[in-house]
């Protein structure tokens, strides 16, 4: 049986190893694409990560595709009605990160409460002056949860640890672990106009694409934090800009951007000029969101 792993890291080729002895493994360090699903299209199991393009166009270059095994805990880069009409199994890994990306949501968090990006900037230059660097404590702010899955709950334990106050918000309530960690829920519109920082823990798709919009931003507290470690489309990139510029956004700490697939090779940015696969002006966005550097009115910028 043929085995393609795509998207892997040379790290991670150990652990597939033992599948040689009775399997032909191959490994491609690039994403899944139509090129390489001609390559490959003999595979009979198929591991991506996030970044691998299982549309309908490319999937259907594979002929004997019977299991597709995702590095992730979403699957929403996957045609997921294609797998059912052509009876290939896919799997995940539910638990991947919880505790890792809920940790993260932190790093940036205080990265921004304590302006520790302008300040190390600072000290590396020799300058150790403080003025603008007055920060804030997250203790007694007010966190809203947008998604309570496992890392959703994950990230409201640790704002309690943090002595915050913890909002929440999904389309299923999970009401003993509320009651377990002492949060309560509420619709979107009043978390968001409650919450000193909105952290988004949702899966990226149709339903949830420009969830956080200019409607969600005019919702907002004027100064609040975005945190967004769940996937870039969940918010559209020109209101975030539009948010960041106004000062209703404090800061935004982000860990995904929407093109951000593309950014990865910019060789990538050249090539969708000419085919158009991808919105030029939303891969400029992610550029300037990229940049520490982009501090509308004194406000520290993205992390």
């Amino acid at each position: 049986m043929k085995i393609a792993i795509f998207d892997v890291e040379p790290w991670e080729c150990e652990t597939f190893e033992p599948l040689k002895e009775e399997h032909e493994v191959v490994y491609e360090e690039g994403a899944l694409d139509a090129e390489a699903a001609e390559k490959h299209g003999d595979a009979e199991i198929i591991s991506p990560f996030i970044y691998s393009d299982f549309s309908r166009e490319v999937l259907d270059r594979f002929a004997n595709l019977k299991f597709i095994a995702t590095r992730s805990t979403g699957v929403d880069h996957i045609d997921m009605d294609w797998c059912r009409e052509n009876g290939v199994a896919v799997s995940n890994v539910p638990s991947y990160g919880a505790n890792t990306v809920a940790e993260h949501v932190f790093a940036l968090l205080l990265a921004i409460s304590h302006n520790v990006v302008d300040a190390a900037d600072r000290t590396r230059r020799g300058d150790f002056t403080q003025d603008g660097l007055q920060g804030f404590d997250p203790k007694g702010r007010t966190m809203g949860v947008i998604g309570t899955g496992d890392i959703g709950v994950h990230t409201a334990r640790i704002a309690r640890g943090f002595g915050m106050e913890v909002l929440a918000f999904d389309l299923k309530p999970r009401e003993d672990v509320a009651r377990d960690i002492g949060f309560v829920y509420l619709d979107m519109g009043d978390l968001l106009a409650l919450s000193d920082v909105v952290s988004l823990h949702v899966p990226g798709n149709e339903d949830t694409r420009n969830l956080i919009d200019a409607d969600a931003f005019g919702k907002m507290k004027h100064g609040a934090i975005l945190i967004n470690t769940a996937r870039g489309i969940v918010v559209e990139t020109g209101a975030l800009l539009e948010a960041l510029s106004s000062g209703k956004l404090r800061a935004a700490g982000l860990d995904v951007l929407p093109e951000e697939p593309v950014l990865r090779e910019e060789a990538e940015l050249l090539r969708s000029y000419f085919n158009r696969e991808h919105h030029l002006d939303t891969l400029l966005a992610d550029h300037i969101l990229l940049s520490p550097q982009y501090s509308p009115n004194a406000a520290q910028g993205p992390v």
